[in-house]
């Protein structure tokens, strides 16, 4: 381990502010999201036992079917749900951030499908007056016969595709770009499998007040995707035109990327931030990527650096100056937004150390009350840069090389014994009383967090973003 020493900032630095004035509203936001999300499932749930379905449960086969129609109402709310959650909803995406969001999508995601299963299964038994002889030739029926159930059919084809790839063994053995777009069947599977109840299920329009909700949650859900996931990003790329002015070497296999375009300084970007890329090279530009600013914006221009990993990101290398990027976002809450604290401290690994580097130099902070804890093999990233700003702005720098000192632990060889808590709290005796800023590979960024928490760290004031798939 090499310690870069902080040096004293001149007196000219101004006070260092605490909690950012917009985590109040993106707290808010967090609980008003989350009673949204109860009160429409509670609804749901109240509509179907006012409707009969408590009272149908008194038999074998109506309570099949009566359970076969709440899980299905809990499946489509759910459904709809995790759409909205992976529409990039501006204001979700500033009071949740990119990981915690994908958590949420997640559970989400499994839970509907789990649903949607016993829905198309109770349902099917059900019909078949509780007979499971006869459940294949009724499944057979309610798919010929009922409006929009070969659309279903076919959606839920869609969601299965999206479930099995999305199971961490699959994902593991899939290309970036080949999950990417078989995951974009999700829209294509709630789009079919949602009709055939809008039409004909009995839930959805015994009163007016249900068709309300399902048609307006269902078009809330369309529209967001259209507005956030397309026109927006289309909107902001035709404004900006960015392009490449240059592309530098940084060393083991990792470039920068330096853009720059028109009226950079109104493009609602953050240092620690990210966007999805696009680069119009040819054939394949359709693949979007994530990478985050290494450098603070400055409203004349954007740099990404990025690892190759070999998932499209080696083409950076020979990107020519003069192409143009479309982007989508930015993403992510590792930001400003998140601070509550003065202290911060930033824990990088590899590649995950570049939104830090822009955060470093962004945030707000006194001589000493800023720590970066860097772990890498090879050569370190932006060491010139990070000497710079210690010497600048007080930055204190812990550069940990090697590869991890074992499974389970975030710290490099050759740190000092005990464990990865005890050894946090003796580099940083306050780091309870800290923000802490996380970026590195998924399993990694994850023991940082168990670490830094059972330091005493508060589980909110651990901000993380990974790069894990």
């Amino acid at each position: 381990m090499t310690t870069t020493v902080a040096a004293p900032l001149p007196a000219t630095v101004p006070a260092v502010p605490g909690r950012d004035p917009r985590a109040r509203t993106d707290a808010a936001v967090r609980t008003g999201a989350t009673v949204l999300l109860w009160a429409g499932l509670a609804l749901v749930t109240w509509w179907w036992a006012t409707g009969g379905g408590l009272a149908d449960l008194t038999a074998w086969g109506s309570g099949l079917e009566s359970a076969g129609r709440l899980t299905g109402l809990l499946a489509s709310d759910l459904l709809l749900v995790q759409v909205l959650l992976m529409a990039r909803i501006p204001v979700l995406e500033r009071a949740f951030g990119q990981d915690r969001l994908a958590r949420l999508h997640r559970l989400t995601g499994f839970t509907s499908f789990d649903l949607m299963v016993g829905h198309v299964v109770l349902i099917t038994w059900g019909y078949a007056a509780g007979e499971l002889t006869r459940a294949p030739a009724t499944f057979w029926e309610l798919t010929t016969d009922y409006p929009g159930m070969l659309l279903a059919v076919a959606g839920t084809a869609c969601l299965v595709i999206v479930v099995v790839t999305s199971v961490r063994a699959a994902r593991r053995r899939l290309r970036y770009e080949s999950w990417h777009l078989i995951h974009l069947y999700a829209y294509l599977g709630v789009g079919l499998a949602l009709p055939h109840q809008l039409w004909t299920g009995q839930d959805f329009l015994a009163s007016t007040a249900r068709t309300v909700y399902w048609w307006g949650l269902w078009a809330a859900a369309a529209v967001a995707v259209l507005v956030w996931r397309i026109a927006l990003p289309l909107t902001r790329s035709a404004r900006h035109r960015l392009r490449v002015t240059s592309v530098v070497p940084e060393g083991d296999g990792v470039v920068s990327v330096y853009l720059t375009g028109r009226d950079l300084g109104h493009l609602p970007v953050e240092a620690g931030q990210f966007l999805t890329w696009r680069f119009l090279t040819g054939p394949g530009w359709t693949r979007a990527h994530p990478y985050s600013l290494s450098a603070a914006p400055d409203g004349r221009s954007l740099r990404i650096t990025v690892k190759d990993s070999g998932d499209g990101s080696a083409a950076l290398a020979s990107l020519r100056p003069g192409t143009r990027a479309l982007v989508e976002g930015p993403h992510g809450r590792l930001s400003a937004r998140a601070r509550t604290r003065p202290k911060v401290l930033l824990v990088g690994a590899g590649v995950g150390v570049a939104p830090l580097r822009a955060l470093a130099e962004a945030l707000p902070y006194a001589p000493g009350e800023a720590t970066l804890l860097y772990r890498f093999t090879g050569r370190p990233l932006f060491e010139s840069e990070f000497a710079v700003l210690a010497a600048e702005r007080g930055l204190r720098v812990l550069l940990l090389p090697g590869h991890r000192r074992a499974p389970g632990s975030w710290l490099g060889a050759g740190t000092p014994p005990g464990d990865d808590a005890a050894v946090l709290r003796a580099w940083v005796p306050d780091v309870a009383d800290r923000d802490v800023y996380v970026c590195g590979p998924e399993g990694w960024a994850h023991d940082v967090r168990r670490s830094a928490e059972a330091a005493g760290l508060p589980a909110a004031r651990c901000h993380v973003e990974s790069f894990g798939w």
